[in-house]
């Protein structure tokens, strides 16, 4: 089976108010919104953000039609990578803008500088830049050792 017909992959965030979360994105990462088409009612079926130059669609909760967020099921079971510039500033202005750190800026063994996130609507956030171009051997090598260090004995 090929994928070559595959041009784009978006993510698609669900969210219990997407006003908010438009808001908090914007604030938090500098997202742009593009566009959003909104009920008579305010509730927002779909909108489209920009980070940077890529896409990130959300719309609110639909539970009428089986479409909830992270709040619905007490967490999330994906995550989203944002690379960036300056990690240390980025978790700084989603901190301001209401995210919780789950984890500080640290480097990392696969040479990125990573930070956690979680936006007030329960997704999870990876906030990277890269700080060490490491070759993918190196890497394994690194996973290996830090997962040996870390065995019971």
């Amino acid at each position: 089976m090929s994928v070559a017909n595959i041009r784009e992959v978006f993510p698609y965030l669900r969210v219990r108010n997407a006003d908010a979360a438009i808001s908090f994105y914007t604030m938090a990462f500098g997202a742009k919104e593009k566009y959003r088409l909104a009920e008579p009612s305010g509730r927002i079926g779909h909108a489209e953000l920009m980070f940077g130059e890529f896409i990130v669609m959300l719309s609110d909760e639909y539970p009428e039609y089986g479409i909830l967020g992270p709040e619905a099921y007490g967490g999330t079971g994906s995550s989203i990578h944002l690379h960036v510039d300056d990690v240390d500033a980025m978790t700084k202005q989603a901190a301001v803008a209401g995210a919780k750190v789950t984890m500080e800026p640290t480097d990392m063994f696969y040479g990125e500088r990573t930070a956690k996130l979680q936006d007030p609507f329960g997704h999870d956030w990876i906030i990277g830049s890269q700080n060490e171009h490491v070759t993918p051997e190196e890497i394994q090598r690194r996973f290996q050792e830090m997962v040996s260090r870390n065995q019971p004995e």
